[in-house]
């Protein structure tokens, strides 16, 4: 299995330079699509409920301090990624890759797996939580979006 580092490295590869906040969105966004279209997880590490939306702690201590990230920077081996594993990080890239890092963020802010984690974790609007995003809610969250859109294509 992949670790989100290797998921990061292999999205800067390919969209090239982004900000830290955009970069983990964009994981984030991969992480949940994936594991709505394949029933497992891109990679074992979690998010946390932080006040500008999902974050991976252990992709954060890779890039804390730095606002701009260029490829190269996040050391991962965008090889580790398995066939499915690129198909999905590829789709969700195809779809939010254009967004700004502040779009992303007030997206996941409307969205039920991170609002969930945040009253759970009883924080206010910008103070901090380390709550973790349930995989349960996320699977339920992305496969709800992913049957909107087959609805709508159908229609």
């Amino acid at each position: 299995m992949a670790h989100v580092q290797d998921v990061a490295a292999y999205i800067l590869d390919k969209l090239g330079s982004m900000t830290a906040m955009k970069l983990q969105k964009l994981c984030y966004y991969a992480y949940g699509y994936h594991l709505a279209w394949e029933e497992r997880r891109l990679f074992p590490e979690r998010f946390e409920a932080w006040a500008n939306g999902p974050v991976s702690k252990e992709l954060y201590v890779k890039h804390r301090g730095r606002f701009q990230l260029n490829p190269g920077d996040i050391k991962g081996d965008p090889g580790a990624l398995d066939e499915g594993e690129r198909e999905s990080i590829d789709l969700v890239l195809s779809s939010y890759g254009s967004f700004g890092a502040n779009q992303l963020s007030q997206m996941t802010h409307q969205e039920k797996p991170w609002v969930c984690a945040r009253v759970r974790a009883g924080v206010a609007p910008m103070q901090r939580s380390d709550e973790p995003l349930l995989d349960a809610e996320i699977f339920e969250f992305f496969d709800a979006m992913l049957a909107a859109r087959a609805d709508g294509e159908e229609g």
